[in-house]
């Protein structure tokens, strides 16, 4: 990447002090008002992926740029786009309280119109990114460190959230997902960890019916705040969900989750704003698709567990 296109980083660091939370209502208005500039490209994935920046009012803020231009089709999901998806499964996240995706809006770019989301963590330099026009996933996947640890440019990494362990059962703080074939004839167990914000993108992943959660999507932070990227294979109307937060699979939902399911069962009634915010990214059968899903949460009671008619795991699983 040329020089003059790198991003000042006293820049950065003014954006870092100025605007709130990844998630927060004040960073969704940014990135949806701000100007987009691309600087490079996340390389070495399956869909356009540009690093960028939104300047407005002279708060400059790093992000993620997803063109619908830049999508590859998927043969299972004909309708709508993956931009769409994501915006979609912000709009669930902030409607349940938990904040767990970073704000993420659709609007015009330089590419055509595109997913727009904050990014989390250190921006990518030079050597992270290319001009040429191919793509992938997010980048923060590229970065992410085996169980979800992720380095903040603090010297701080947070404490892994997953993990292969040569152990029959889990330890004091995991839970067990299954056992990996990890090669020369060797398996190991997949763990994941007993953590709150964890189970809550649990919860918030069967409603969306995610069918690709992955290690490298979970970016938690050292202060304690966990979030997920990457959700443009969700809101299918058969189930996908795929996932290596198995551990809470037929336990019982929490209390926190109950109000949380019965808010968005409120707030997905017809005439209701997250419904109409629902209707303009999704099908109608995928939007009744989220409403079964919640009830059949609520009548359950409980964290659902494999269908069996779909590969309950991804692989590789970072």
């Amino acid at each position: 990447m040329p020089a003059p296109e790198r991003i000042p980083p006293e820049r950065m660091s003014t954006a870092s002090r100025s605007v709130a939370r990844p998630a927060a209502e004040a960073t969704r208005r940014l990135i949806a008002q701000g100007t987009l500039t691309v600087h490079g490209q996340i390389t070495e994935a399956s869909n356009a992926v540009l690093f960028g920046t939104v300047e407005h009012e002279g708060i400059v803020l790093p992000c993620v740029y997803k063109p619908v231009a830049g999508e590859r089709p998927l043969w299972d999901f004909p309708d709508g786009s993956l931009a769409q998806r994501e915006v979609a499964a912000y709009e669930v996240s902030r409607a349940t309280g938990w904040d767990l995706i970073p704000a993420t809006v659709l609007r015009d770019g330089p590419y055509g119109t595109g997913m727009c989301q904050a990014w989390v963590g250190e921006p990518p330099d030079a050597s992270e990114t290319g001009s040429d026009q191919g793509g992938g996933e997010d980048a923060r996947e590229e970065g992410a460190q085996p169980g979800g640890a992720q380095e903040d440019g603090t010297g701080e990494n947070p404490a892994p959230l997953l993990a292969l362990v040569d152990e029959q059962e889990p330890g004091e703080g995991w839970k067990a997902v299954g056992f990996a074939d990890v090669g020369g004839g060797r398996t190991a167990l997949l763990v994941h960890a007993d953590d709150p914000a964890l189970r809550r993108l649990a919860v918030l992943d069967a409603v969306i019916n995610n069918g690709d959660r992955k290690g490298g999507h979970l970016l938690p932070r050292p202060d304690g705040a966990l979030y997920a990227i990457d959700h443009g294979v969700t809101f299918h109307v058969d189930d996908k969900l795929r996932t290596l937060l198995w551990g809470w699979a037929g336990e019982e939902l929490t209390g926190e989750a109950v109000e949380a399911l019965r808010g968005l069962s409120r707030q997905l009634a017809a005439g209701a704003e997250l419904a109409a915010r629902l209707a303009e990214l999704l099908t109608d059968a995928e939007v009744e698709a989220v409403r079964g899903r919640v009830e059949a949460l609520l009548s359950s009671g409980a964290h659902p567990l494999p269908s069996g008619d779909w590969p309950a795991i991804p692989w590789p699983p970072v």
